[in-house]
């Protein structure tokens, strides 16, 4: 008899039982608003940028509502304006090129590689186009950094990361959100720290982390931000800066300090279930496995492969019998957005013109979490599964 696979793929682990104190210390004082606090208090917000500042090796950290928040109010906090055009990759999800309309700027997209990483010959030819890339390390994928801001410092373009998939990875020992002028993270549940919303941001740069800061609402109290930069900056910038309200709460501030303290064990935990997963596809019969350079640490939340070529028919297929037998999998080549799943030319807000390069490895990409609630057994079980469904359409078709 067929295996079959009875885990859920969208059960988070719980709360740790140190971050699950930490809230419920907040919700008997109260103080929930990350400026309501008491005399000598610093408030669990603001000890949350200041930690993650330190963790990440930047001067500056604001913690927002979510990560789209922080991509948005960055690309303020750089200098786009609308109408301003903005490099971003053609493989993301929706709140990246959303990001980008909500300041009234304009995406232009750039193509994706079968590596699942920004096309850098296609970032080279489009250089001139727009002077700031929002970059987003998409599923996890690094690209060659180094290049990339080789191409960028050369064409004086400013690198916004996207780092809601690489919180604790690194390419070539510079950790994500390093490279750029500003690193944006997710909180979100499905992301490497859970709070159920939320958002950090890290940059090295004062005037861009004091507009952030003002931007999110602190009003007049920018003083009481740990990880900011001094009076004088903010001075330059308070008259001029929007407040456009996105802060995160002590609440959720409480419960993300724990967790990001244990990222590191975390992240390995992601990789081996992401190794034994990869292990049990490589060698499956029409299937790419997606190699990772050795310049990369990655974060294994999530796992994609190949199955290039092949007919729409035949990887709904594919799909349909893996979901049969318990194994979810969602398909970057669906011409209709499915839940999180969309594509470059889902954003009809934008104007696109035709990827070539990109459609076909958008319609050959299968993507699946890898949460930490599954074992290892687990991981090797739901390869089988795959292996076996893939095999039987790749050879009956």
């Amino acid at each position: 008899m067929s295996e079959t696979f009875t885990g859920s793929f969208t059960q988070q682990e719980p709360i740790p039982e140190d971050a699950i104190e930490a809230a419920l210390a907040v919700l008997r004082h109260g103080r929930l608003h990350r400026y309501n606090v008491a005399d000598g208090e610093e408030g669990e917000t603001a000890l949350l940028e200041q930690e993650f500042a330190d963790q990440m090796g930047a001067k500056y950290c604001l913690a927002v509502a979510s990560g789209g928040y922080a991509l948005a109010i960055s690309l303020r906090a750089v200098g786009v304006k609308p109408g301003d055009k903005v490099l971003t990759n053609a493989f993301t999800l929706a709140p990246v090129p959303g990001s980008i309309a909500s300041v009234g700027a304009e995406p232009v997209f750039v193509e994706v590689t079968e590596d699942l990483t920004i096309d850098l010959d296609d970032l080279a030819a489009k250089a001139d186009q727009a002077k700031v890339l929002m970059l987003s390390h998409m599923r996890g994928h690094l690209c060659d950094m180094d290049r990339l801001m080789e191409i960028c410092d050369g064409a004086g373009i400013t690198v916004i990361e996207d780092c809601a998939h690489t919180m604790g990875a690194s390419w070539n020992g510079v950790l994500s959100g390093k490279h750029g002028a500003v690193g944006c993270y997710s909180c979100q549940t499905y992301k490497h720290v859970n709070s159920g919303e939320g958002g950090l941001l890290i940059t090295d740069d004062e005037e861009i982390a004091a507009r952030a800061i003002m931007m999110s609402g602190s009003y007049m109290l920018y003083g009481r931000h740990l990880a900011g930069p001094g009076p004088e900056v903010f001075e330059r910038v308070k008259y001029e800066t929007p407040n456009i309200s996105g802060r995160m709460d002590n609440l959720r501030a409480a419960i993300l300090r724990p967790q990001l303290r244990d990222l590191d064990t975390q992240v390995e935990r992601w990789n081996e279930r992401y190794r034994t997963v990869e292990e049990g596809l490589r060698g499956t019969p029409g299937l790419t496995v997606v190699e990772r350079p050795e310049q990369e640490v990655y974060v294994g939340s999530s796992i994609q492969f190949l199955l290039l070529d092949w007919s729409e028919e035949a990887v709904q297929e594919a799909v349909r019998r893996c979901a049969a037998r318990g194994v979810e999998l969602k398909w970057f080549g669906t011409p209709e957005p499915v839940a999180f799943t969309s594509r470059y030319d889902s954003w009809r807000y934008a104007d696109t013109p035709r990827l070539p390069k990109s459609d076909r490895v958008l319609a050959g990409i299968i993507d699946m979490r890898v949460p930490l609630t599954f074992s290892l057994e687990d991981c090797a079980q739901i390869a089988r599964i795959i292996r076996a469904e893939v095999s039987a359409v790749y050879q009956g078709a």
